[in-house]
């Protein structure tokens, strides 16, 4: 009996191996569509094929035809968006035939929620708390920045880019028309972030959990936390308003009332995906309709072991170097898999370029990894 085919449009990020090897040990054939050369899940033993396509900064247009050439060539029942390609990749939602699933939403519901100006619009219809926010430049941004302490973001980033803390009555600078940011009045608690697969408004699974360490912006060792209900009641009540079907995740700002503000969405998949256990992620994304309750792994801290090793090492004799040495002591690696070993081994050889390309910019190399498949522009991208 032939195995139905699974494109991922991701290979170069940890998440992608848990969904890779998810699909691959529940019967699927799987594939890795992605821009680089060389990748993590490329020397994985639960990928059968890769696909080099062109990037979708590059060119939105070359990138989809790729997408679709690839398809068709291997005949894909399901495309499967991982991470920031999944704004490009929902232009093909409802546009591979009937024999081809797109596991995220039309690209009109997907920009509304990476939008983080019209996200705010959303949440509020959607009956859920965020805090107020307006377009850097506007009268109502200025009214934020006199109330209170706020934040300037992009309106259009990932892995906190730009983002600044400012106090109260801080003067606002003068707004970038290239690079359009918002103002968000901001508010004081404890951060966390969610992960959740749903189909059709109905929430299969939600993981809430926090960042133990971080390089840079990014959260490289990770927690999960079980006692934040509100939480969990407020992901549900947005998903139902939405009738959203597939991976979608939150940031949080619970205040000291236990009362969470939605601070902004990434409509894909995040960290929050390694707590999931891998047959229970199947089943989720192969029979969304009739899967139950995602199931988790045990309770334990996550780590991504490298990221966590260079921080450690940038912090040696230093403060906070006790903190990483406990981490890469006790947490577990996020990519490590008896079964599959190569993919932690070759790590540092697999992501040469992102670690070459960090080096030379300063950047931490979570934000490089995303630069060429992020959406930064408004606009289709047919």
């Amino acid at each position: 009996m032939p195995r139905d085919t699974v494109l991922l449009t991701n290979g170069r990020l940890p998440k992608a191996m848990d969904v890779a090897r998810a699909l691959h040990r529940a019967g699927c054939r799987v594939g890795i569509a992605d821009p680089f050369r060389m990748h993590l899940t490329k020397v994985s033993n639960c990928v059968d094929f890769g696909v080099r396509v062109p990037a979708p900064r590059a060119s939105k247009s070359a990138y989809l035809d790729a997408l679709r050439a690839a398809v068709a060539r291997e005949r894909a029942a399901l495309v499967m968006p991982v991470s920031e390609e999944t704004a490009h990749v929902s232009a093909l939602h409802g546009a591979l035939g009937e024999d081809t699933r797109v596991f995220t939403m039309p690209q009109a519901e997907v920009l509304a929620v990476h939008d983080k100006l019209s996200f705010v619009d959303v949440a509020r219809a959607a009956g859920v708390n965020v805090p107020r926010a307006a377009l850097l430049g506007s009268g109502e941004a200025r009214e934020i920045a006199a109330a209170g302490e706020y934040v300037i973001k992009p309106r259009l980033s990932c892995a906190g880019r730009g983002v600044g803390l400012f106090p109260r009555g801080a003067p606002l600078p003068e707004p970038d028309p290239a690079a359009p940011a918002i103002v968000q009045a901001r508010v004081r608690g404890e951060e966390c972030s969610t992960f959740a697969v749903a189909h059709e408004g109905r929430v299969i699974g939600n993981v809430v959990y926090r960042g133990v360490l971080r390089s840079g912006t990014v959260a490289v060792c990770f927690e999960q936390v079980r006692d934040l209900p509100a939480v969990d009641e407020w992901v549900g009540r947005f998903v139902a308003a939405r009738n959203w079907s597939g991976f979608i995740a939150f940031d949080f700002i619970v205040d000291a009332a236990g009362q969470p503000w939605g601070i902004e969405c990434n409509p894909r998949a995040n960290s929050g995906i390694h707590f999931v256990e891998e047959d229970s992620l199947a089943q989720a994304i192969l029979q969304p309709a009739s899967t139950g309750r995602l199931r988790f792994r045990p309770p334990g801290w996550r780590q991504q072991f490298y990221s966590c090793l260079t921080e450690a090492q940038s912090r040696m004799w230093r403060r906070g170097f006790g903190a990483y040495y406990r981490v890469l002591r006790e947490a577990k690696d996020v990519t490590w898999d008896l079964r599959d070993p190569l993919p932690f081994w070759l790590m540092t050889f697999t992501a040469a370029n992102l670690l070459w390309a960090s080096a030379r910019s300063g950047r931490p190399i979570g934000e490089i990894a995303t630069d060429d498949i992020s959406w930064y522009e408004d606009g289709p991208s047919l």
